[in-house]
C-alpha cells in the first residue's frame, strides 16, 4: 500500500461513526506495517547502536503565556545545557514507533509546537561481548531523520495516541510549528508538515530556497543569510585582514558556503590559507577516526599563517569546535597552541557542553561573532530566577538539563539511588559558570521569543470580529479544522513592536527587518565571559555599507598586546612598489617590485605603478608627484649670461672691423678685397651675433618665427659673400690669360649676383617653411624628468634641417672655390684665409648636428647659439684678422707697391 493509499484510508476511517472505530484502524495500521514492512524499518527504525550519548538541548524551556482572544501559545527561550547518560543498546520493536521521551506540554486551544532537540553522541567500541543493558532502554535517542519525521507526525496526532493523519479531536489544535536551529531538520519536518499546509517559523539558519510552493510555509524569524555573508566581507575588508582560514560544517549549507561565499571573497582581494571541514558530530564507533579529524584539523589551525579563522557551522557543531583549540593540550600534540581571532556566524551559538567544563574558553577571547540583533527583555533575569524543576515536571529533559547543569540527579525508580548529589530544586544559575550555562539572552533565543509574539498577532489579526460571529455561528472547532491554513497570510503581513521596543515585521522577499548584532568575547580566568556589542549589520544601510564597527571597542586576543592584528599572506607592499603574483599560491601571496621609473604607487599593495601627469615627476621614494619646474634658457643663468656676453664682445669687434674699414676705404688692402661685399659681410656677421638674442629668453610667437629663419638667412647672406668674393678673384686671375673669355665675368655685378642668387634661395626656403608648417611656442614636458622646457617647436623639422643643408651646400662651393685659389699670388689672394675660416666653419656645423639632437631641455638652444658664435668668429677672426693687423698695426705694408710684390 502506498502512502498516498494510506494517508486516504484514515481520512475515511475518520469520517466513520461506526463504534468499532479503533480496532479498523488499528487493523489497518497492521496492515500497512506488514506490506512496507522493509521500507519502514530503512526510514525509521535504521538504528545504531551506541553506549555514550551526550543529549544537548539547547531550547527547552516552555512558558505559558495567555492572550486576550483565549489563545494559548508556547513561549520558548534558550536554556543551555547538556545531558551525559551512559546507555545501553537494545534492538527496537518495529511493531510500533519508539516514544518520544523528551516533551512538554500545555493545553489550550490553540498550540504553538516546538521541534527544538539536538545531539552529540560519542560512542564506545561494541565487542558483542554481552548481552545489551535493559536499564536505560528507554532513554535512548539518536538524532537521525526518524526522529523528525516522528516527532513531525506525532504534532499531528492525538496526545499520547500515536496515529498518523488522524486526530480524535479538536482540542490542543496546533497551528504552527516552531523549528531550529539547525537547517538539517527542516526538510525532513517539511515533508511531513507541508501536507497540512502548517506554518513553520523557523528561528534559525535555514535551508536555501529553490522556489517551489513548499517555501510558502515557512516564515524565517532569521535575518537574511546572504546579507550575514556580505557584512563579513565588508567586516574584513574594513579590518584589512586578506587571509584567513576557514573551517565549515560538511553539510549542504557549508558546501553552499564554498560554492557562494569563496568566490564573493575571492572577488574582493580576500583568499584563504585554508578551506577545510570541521569535525562532524558523528554515530561512529571509531573514535580513532574522530580523533584523527581533531587532530588534523587542531594542525591545520595552528599552523596557519592566517590569525584570523572564520568559522561556518551551526550548533551542532559547538562541541566540536570548542574542543580544536584545547585538542593540543589533552593529547599533548608537540604544537603550541596560537591565539586566533575567532568569527562566528550567528547560526552558531555556543551551546554549554559539560564536557567542557573543565576548559576556561581563553582560546576564544577576543573572538568576534554574530548575533540577531536584539533588545533587551524586561523581566527575563527574574523570569529564569523563578524556574525550578518541580514547576515543570512533566518535562523531563528539562529535568535531565538541571542534573548537568548543577551535577546532581533526581531518584528515579530504575536507577541507583546513591546515583550522587541530589538536586534540590534550589540551585541558583548565577553560581554556574557561563561555559555551562549562560544567564543572558541569545539571539537566538530573541527569535524564537518572536516567533511567539508573531503567532499570538497573526491569531488576533485572523479572528477579526467578522470570524468571531461566525466561530459564534458554527462553533469553534468547525472553525479551526477548516481555516487554520489561513494564518499564512496573517503572518506574511504582520508588523508589530515586541515588548522590548523593536518592530517585527517582513519585507517584500519575506526576509526579517532586522541585522546583525557584532559581539566581541572578553573571557576571564574563572570560565566566565562577558560579550560586548562593538557593532552590528543594518540592512537599512546602503549596500556597501552595512557594517558599523567601532574597532576601538574590540578586546583582542592576549598575544596581539591590544594591537589590532594583521592577518595577511605576507607584509603589505608599500607606497613605491607594487604586487607581483608568486607562482602555485593564492593571489593574496606577492612579491613587492619597486615601480619602474617614472611611475609611482601612492598605496599600499599597489597592484600596478601609473605614470605622473605630463606636468608632475616621482619624487625620489616614488610615493607622490611633484609639480614640474617651468624653465627656459635665461638671461639669468650663468650660461645664459655667458653666451650673452660673448655675443656683445663679437658684436662690438665686428663693429669695430667695419668701421676700421670704413675710415681706410681708400686704402689699398681695403680696395683690393671688394670693399662693397667686405662690408655687407661684416654687417652680415654682426647680425649673426645679434640674433642669438632670439634664442636667449622666454620663447614667444615672434621670437618662434624669427629665430631660425633670420639664422638661415643671415649666414646664408655670409658665406654668399665669401663664395662671391672667392669667385671674383679667381675669374680675375683667369681673365688675365691671354684669349681669355672671362673678363666679361669681372666685376661688381658678378659678386652681387652670387649674393642675391643664394640669400633669395635661402628666403624662399624660409617663407615654404612659415607657410606650411611654421615654428610656435611649445612645452617640452619629456626631455627632462623634473622641468618643463618652454621652446620653439621647428612646426616642421624637414624644413628646419633644408636650411641647415642649403647652408652646407654654401660652405663646400666656398671651401671648393678657396681650395682651387689656394696657388694664386699672396698678394692677392685671401683665399687661404677663407679656406681656413670654411674649415672652422665645417668644424663647427658638422659637431652641431649630433651635438644638437643627444642634447635635451634648454640646453639644445645653448649648443645652437654657441655653433652660431663660433663659427661667425670663425670668420671673422679668419677673414679679417689679417687684414686689420696690417691696416692698424702695420700701415707700411697697406701700400699698393706691397700688394703687387710677390
Amino acid at each position: 500500500m502506498d502512502r498516498a493509499s494510506f494517508y486516504l484510508c484514515f481520512q475515511n476511517i475518520a469520517k466513520d461513526k461506526e463504534e468499532d472505530l479503533e480496532e479498523k484502524m488499528a487493523e489497518l495500521i497492521a496492515d500497512v506495517l506488514q506490506q512496507d514492512k522493509q521500507e519502514i524499518i530503512r526510514e525509521l527504525d535504521d538504528v545504531y547502536r551506541v553506549d555514550l550519548v551526550h543529549i544537548n538541548v539547547q531550547n527547552v524551556l516552555l512558558k505559558k503565556m495567555v492572550f486576550s482572544m483565549d489563545v494559548m501559545a508556547i513561549l520558548l527561550v534558550l536554556l543551555s545545557g547538556i545531558t551525559c547518560l551512559i546507555l545501553c543498546t537494545k534492538a527496537c520493536n518495529v511493531g510500533k514507533p519508539p516514544l518520544i521521551k523528551h516533551k512538554y506540554f500545555l493545553p489550550g486551544d490553540f498550540i504553538t509546537a516546538g521541534i527544538l532537540s539536538q545531539f552529540y553522541m560519542v560512542s564506545d567500541p561494541v565487542a558483542f561481548t554481552r548481552h545489551p543493558s535493559e536499564e536505560l532502554v528507554d532513554e535512548i535517542v539518536y538524532f537521525m531523520a526518524k526522529w523528525t519525521y516522528l516527532a513531525s507526525m506525532e504534532l499531528l496526532s492525538t496526545r499520547d495516541r500515536f496515529i498518523p493523519n488522524y486526530k480524535c479531536d479538536v482540542k490542543d489544535w496546533i497551528v504552527s510549528v516552531i523549528a531550529g536551529p539547525t537547517s538539517s531538520i527542516f526538510p525532513f519536518m517539511a515533508n511531513i508538515l507541508n501536507i497540512y499546509k502548517m506554518p513553520q517559523l523557523i528561528y534559525g539558519s535555514s535551508p536555501a530556497t529553490d522556489g517551489k510552493t513548499q517555501d510558502i510555509f515557512y516564515h524565517r524569524f532569521f535575518p537574511n543569510g546572504e546579507q550575514e555573508i556580505v557584512g563579513l566581507l565588508q567586516l574584513l575588508m574594513y579590518l584589512q585582514w586578506t587571509w584567513i582560514g576557514l573551517s565549515f560544517q560538511p553539510e549542504k549549507s557549508g558546501e553552499q558556503l564554498i560554492q557562494n561565499a569563496v568566490t564573493l571573497f575571492s572577488e574582493k582581494g580576500i583568499c584563504f590559507d585554508f578551506i577545510q571541514q570541521t569535525v562532524q558530530p558523528t554515530f561512529t564507533n571509531h573514535v580513532e577516526s574522530i580523533m584523527n579529524d581533531f587532530s588534523k584539523l587542531f594542525m591545520t589551525v595552528m599552523k596557519s599563517t592566517a590569525k584570523v579563522i572564520f568559522i561556518y557551522c551551526e550548533n551542532h557543531y559547538t562541541f566540536t569546535i570548542t574542543m580544536v583549540p584545547y585538542f593540543g593540550d589533552l593529547i599533548e600534540i608537540p604544537v603550541k597552541r596560537e591565539d586566533k581571532v575567532w568569527i562566528m556566524p550567528a547560526q552558531m551559538e555556543f551551546t554549554s557542553v559539560s564536557l567542557l567544563k573543565m576548559l576556561n574558553m581563553d582560546a576564544f577571547h577576543g573572538a568576534i561573532t554574530f548575533e540577531v540583533s536584539s533588545n533587551e527583555i524586561p523581566g527575563f533575569n527574574k523570569f529564569l530566577q523563578m524556574i525550578k524543576p518541580t514547576s515543570v515536571e512533566e518535562d523531563h529533559l528539562f529535568r535531565v538539563f538541571w542534573e548537568q547543569v548543577f551535577e546532581c540527579s533526581f531518584p528515579k525508580d530504575n536507577l541507583d539511588e546513591d546515583a550522587g548529589k541530589p538536586c534540590t530544586g534550589e540551585e541558583k544559575f548565577e553560581n554556574v559558570p557561563k561555559s555551562v550555562f549562560d544567564t543572558t539572552l541569545t539571539g537566538q533565543s530573541y527569535s524564537i521569543y518572536n516567533t511567539v509574539y508573531a503567532v499570538a498577532h497573526a491569531l488576533q489579526a485572523m479572528l477579526s470580529p467578522t470570524l468571531k460571529h461566525r466561530i459564534r455561528e458554527v462553533g469553534r472547532e468547525t472553525f479551526l479544522t477548516q481555516k487554520a491554513w489561513q494564518l499564512h497570510h496573517y503572518l506574511k503581513t504582520i508588523s508589530f513592536n515586541n515588548t522590548a521596543g523593536q518592530q517585527v515585521s517582513f519585507n517584500e522577499n519575506g526576509d526579517l527587518n532586522t541585522g546583525f548584532d557584532i559581539i566581541n568575547w572578553v573571557t576571564f580566568p574563572n570560565k566566565s565571559f562577558v560579550k560586548v556589542r562593538v557593532g552590528k549589520i543594518d540592512p537599512t544601510n546602503s549596500p556597501d555599507k552595512l557594517v558599523v564597527i567601532s574597532t576601538e571597542d574590540i578586546i583582542w586576543p592576549a598575544m596581539f598586546n591590544q594591537v589590532q592584528p594583521l592577518s595577511v599572506c605576507n607584509d603589505n607592499c608599500y607606497p613605491g612598489y607594487r604586487k607581483m603574483k608568486i607562482e602555485g599560491k593564492p593571489f593574496c601571496c606577492y612579491d613587492c617590485l619597486p615601480c619602474a621609473k617614472g611611475k609611482i604607487s601612492n598605496q599600499k599593495d599597489a597592484v600596478d605603478c601609473f605614470q605622473c601627469p605630463e606636468d608632475q615627476y616621482p619624487n625620489k621614494a616614488q610615493t607622490l608627484c611633484i609639480l614640474k619646474e617651468i624653465t627656459f634658457f635665461s638671461y639669468n643663468e650663468p650660461l645664459g649670461l655667458t653666451l650673452t656676453s660673448v655675443s656683445l664682445f663679437f658684436s662690438v669687434i665686428t663693429i669695430a672691423v667695419l668701421g676700421i674699414f670704413i675710415k681706410k676705404q681708400d686704402t689699398p688692402i681695403v680696395k683690393a678685397n671688394n670693399r662693397n661685399l667686405t662690408y655687407i659681410l661684416l654687417i652680415a656677421l654682426l647680425l649673426s651675433f645679434l640674433c642669438t638674442f632670439l634664442f636667449i629668453g622666454q620663447p614667444d610667437h615672434v621670437k618662434c618665427l624669427m629665430r631660425q629663419t633670420a639664422f638661415g638667412i643671415i649666414f646664408s647672406i655670409a658665406l654668399s659673400c665669401i663664395l662671391g668674393k672667392t669667385t671674383i678673384v679667381v675669374l680675375a686671375f683667369m681673365a688675365t690669360k691671354p684669349g681669355s673669355k672671362m673678363q666679361k665675368w669681372v666685376g661688381r655685378r658678378m659678386a652681387l649676383s652670387i649674393v642675391l642668387s643664394c640669400s633669395l634661395t635661402q628666403l624662399m626656403i624660409c617663407l615654404v617653411w612659415l607657410a606650411i608648417s611654421p615654428p610656435f611656442p611649445d612645452s617640452d614636458m619629456h626631455s627632462m624628468a623634473e622641468e618643463i622646457v618652454l621652446e620653439c617647436n621647428e612646426g616642421s623639422t624637414t624644413m628646419f634641417y633644408i636650411v641647415l643643408s642649403f647652408l652646407g651646400f654654401l660652405i663646400v662651393i666656398s671651401f671648393s672655390v678657396a681650395f682651387l685659389a689656394r696657388k694664386l699670388p699672396d698678394s692677392f689672394n685671401e683665399a687661404k684665409f677663407i679656406t681656413f675660416s670654411m674649415l672652422v666653419f665645417c668644424s663647427v656645423w658638422i659637431s652641431f648636428v649630433p651635438t644638437y639632437l643627444s642634447t635635451k631641455g634648454k640646453y639644445m638652444v645653448a649648443v645652437e647659439i654657441f655653433s652660431i658664435l663660433a663659427s661667425a668668429a670663425g670668420l671673422l677672426g679668419c677673414i679679417f684678422s689679417p687684414k686689420c693687423y696690417i691696416i692698424v698695426l702695420r700701415p707700411d705694408l697697406n701700400i699698393k707697391g706691397q700688394l703687387i710684390k710677390k
